[in-house]
C-alpha cells in the first residue's frame, strides 16, 4: 500500500482551533461498515446507538503538561516537549527526560537552560540520533511532575495554533485536552474520541444498560509520528507502553461470550485491544506496544469504534480504514467536509457500526 491512498482534501478552516463550549455538543457521525450507510447525530445522544449489554472500552491516560517555553542563557526562545523519563537515568537528585527540543541547532551539550521564567532549569545533556535530545534535571521525577502539574502546558498538536506570548488559553487547553476520566498521568498527546465524554453521557449509558471499563495506554509518539515513507510497510512504530487489568479483560471476555460488543473509545485502545488478542492466551497483560494496524487487518477484539476525524495519511487514518474499509471512510469524509464537521483532536466525532 503507499501513503498516497490515505491523502484527502481539508479546508484548513475545518481543523478545530478550539473544542465546543460543552463536550457532548460534538457532531457525531455515524457510519455502518458493512453497508456505508451514515447518519448524522450529536454526540449525547449516542446511548440510543447502543445495546443493553455493550461494553465501553476507554484509555484512562491521564496527559502531562509537557510543553515549557525557555530560554537560553543568550535569551533566545526554546520550546521543548518532555516525552518520557529516561530508564536508569535518574537518581533521587537528578532527572533525565528524552525530549524534543524547539531551537536546538545552535544549542551546545551542557548548556543551561531556563523553562517557564525559571521554574524548571535544565541542561541539554545529549543530542540523540534522532533528533531528539536528553534534558538533565536537578531534581527528582516526583519534583519534575509537581513543577509541570504548576507551570507545564498543554501538549497541543502543532496544527492547534495559539499566541506566541501571552497563554490566554492556557488553563481551558490543559481543562479540556484531557477526558474527564482520565487517571494515570504518563500521555504527551490526548486520546481524543475520549474528549467528548461527559457525566450526563455517560448518565445515560448507564441507564441504557451499557457497561464500561478502562484500560491505559500512554499516548507518545508512536500515536502521532508522523508517516515519512512512500510505502505503508516501511513506517516502522514507536513502541508505547500500556496495561489491560484483570477486571477489564473479564469484562471484555464475558461481554464477547454473551453475543454483546466491545466498543473501543479511539485508537488508543483499539491497538491494546488487539494486541492482547494476538496473545497466546486471552488476560491481563502489560507492557510495551508497537502494533500497526493498516487495511488487512483482522480484528479480533473489537466490534465498534468511537473515534475523531484524522490527519491525511497518519497511522490513526490508517487504522481506522482498517476497520471501516478505506473506501467507505473516504466517502464518510468527504461527506464530513461537505457538511462542515470540525476535523481533529478538539473536533466532531465518528461512531462506526
Amino acid at each position: 500500500m503507499r501513503v498516497e491512498d490515505f491523502d484527502y482534501d481539508l479546508p484548513r478552516d475545518l481543523i478545530a482551533q478550539h473544542p465546543l463550549p460543552k463536550r457532548d455538543e460534538s457532531r457525531l457521525l455515524v457510519l455502518r461498515r458493512h453497508s456505508g450507510e451514515t447518519e448524522h447525530r450529536v454526540f449525547r445522544e449516542i446511548a440510543d446507538l447502543l445495546d443493553p449489554g455493550d461494553l465501553l472500552v476507554l484509555n484512562d491516560t491521564r496527559v502531562i503538561p509537557a510543553r515549557l517555553i525557555g530560554r537560553r542563557p543568550t535569551g533566545g526562545r526554546i520550546e521543548v516537549l518532555l516525552i518520557s523519563p529516561v530508564v536508569g537515568g535518574t537518581s533521587p537528585s537528578r532527572e533525565i527526560w528524552r525530549a524534543m527540543l524547539k531551537g536546538l541547532a545552535r544549542i551546545k551539550v551542557g548548556e543551561k537552560l531556563s523553562l517557564e521564567g525559571g521554574a524548571l532549569t535544565c541542561t541539554l545533556h545529549a543530542r540523540l540520533p534522532d533528533g531528539q535530545v536528553h534534558l538533565a534535571f536537578p531534581i527528582s521525577h516526583d519534583e519534575v511532575l509537581a513543577t509541570l502539574g504548576r507551570v507545564g502546558r498543554a501538549p497541543l498538536p502543532p496544527y492547534i495554533k495559539r499566541p506566541p506570548r501571552g497563554d490566554p488559553d492556557r488553563a481551558a487547553d490543559r481543562e479540556r485536552y484531557q477526558t474527564v476520566y482520565a487517571e494515570r498521568p504518563g500521555a504527551i498527546a490526548a486520546p481524543t474520541a475520549g474528549l467528548h465524554f461527559t457525566p450526563e453521557v455517560f448518565a445515560a449509558l448507564d441507564a441504557r444498560g451499557v457497561r464500561r471499563t478502562t484500560l491505559t495506554l500512554h499516548v507518545g509518539l508512536g500515536t502521532f509520528k508522523p508517516v515519512k515513507v512512500e510505502r505503508v510497510e516501511d513506517h516502522v512504530m514507536h513502541a508505547e507502553w500500556f496495561e489491560l487489568p484483570a477486571a477489564a479483560a473479564e469484562a471484555i471476555a464475558a461481554t464477547r461470550a454473551a453475543g454483546r460488543r466491545v466498543v473501543a473509545i479511539g485508537t488508543t485502545a483499539t491497538r491494546v485491544l488487539e494486541t492482547v488478542a494476538r496473545q497466546p492466551r486471552w488476560g491481563p497483560a502489560s507492557g510495551t506496544t508497537g502494533l500497526f494496524i493498516t487495511p488487512g487487518f483482522e480484528f479480533r477484539a473489537t466490534d465498534a469504534l468511537v473515534t475523531n476525524f484524522h490527519l491525511p495519511r497518519s497511522t490513526l487514518l490508517m487504522l481506522v480504514a482498517a476497520f471501516a474499509g478505506r473506501e467507505r471512510l473516504l466517502a464518510a469524509y468527504a461527506e464530513a467536509t461537505r457538511l462542515g464537521y470540525r476535523f481533529y483532536s478538539f473536533g466532531d466525532a465518528m461512531l462506526i457500526l
